[in-house]
């Protein structure tokens, strides 16, 4: 679909995106993920059966998985994310080593995975995750709850859009934790208010921008160059 189609199609802009769109926006955000953010896996575009009616023939999502977070008594809660970062590429940094070092007392290692759903009925993006111990038992929600950055329990008691839900994932027909995306639109319009008006690629830009907020609920951040990327852009 053309841009400049797709942008005269909402205005005024509700803070929705239709399928196409969230497609389109889907392709930038992984390229830019892997651009700045390399030392993290990809974000993949999984393809699966249409099952939305009026939807594109062939349907997906973005796909981030088996990122580790090593938990240490020795590591602070400001350095979190960086724990995030550096165990995702451990197998690439570092020697081969024997599993007993995972099942350290001092260490324990649990996984997550990440998926970008587009909701036909929200008509917004969503965050779906599931996390797991190295032998693949899923965690409890009060286990992996403490995985989570300090400032998360905050935002998820003052915040109407970040309550986390379980529900069957949509593609996978398996239970999954996700982002309630009630009130993603509201905040989406506020956010891309001006961008709508100066920048007619904002709909590219919708899922970075949108990430930016979302992922810091689970502790991904988004790489500032990602975020610069836009600045320039509307400059």
């Amino acid at each position: 679909m053309d841009i400049e189609e797709s942008v005269k199609n909402k205005i005024p802009w509700d803070g929705t995106l239709s399928l196409n769109d969230f497609t389109l926006s889907a392709a930038t955000f992984s390229d830019k993920w892997k651009m700045f953010n390399p030392s993290f896996p990809p974000y993949l575009w999984t393809t699966c059966p249409k099952h939305h009616l009026g939807s594109p023939k062939v349907e997906g999502f973005l796909s981030l998985e088996n990122v580790c977070l090593v938990k240490s008594s020795e590591v602070e809660e400001s350095n979190r994310s960086l724990a995030w970062k550096e165990e995702s590429n451990l197998s690439e940094a570092e020697e081969p080593f024997d599993d007993a070092t995972l099942v350290c007392p001092e260490y324990e290692v649990n996984h997550y995975d990440f998926h970008i759903i587009y909701s036909p009925s929200y008509k917004v993006p969503v965050l779906y995750f599931r996390s797991y111990h190295s032998d693949g038992q899923p965690l409890p929600f009060s286990e992996f709850e403490k995985d989570l950055p300090g400032h998360s329990a905050e935002l998820r008691l003052e915040s109407k859009w970040t309550f986390i839900t379980q529900e069957e994932h949509p593609y996978l027909n398996r239970p999954w934790y996700k982002l309630h995306p009630c009130g993603t639109s509201e905040w989406m319009k506020l956010l891309l208010c001006r961008e709508t008006s100066l920048n007619k690629n904002f709909i590219e830009q919708y899922l970075v921008s949108w990430f930016s907020v979302v992922g810091q609920v689970v502790g991904l951040k988004t790489p500032l160059g990602m975020l610069d990327n836009i600045v320039s852009n509307n400059s």
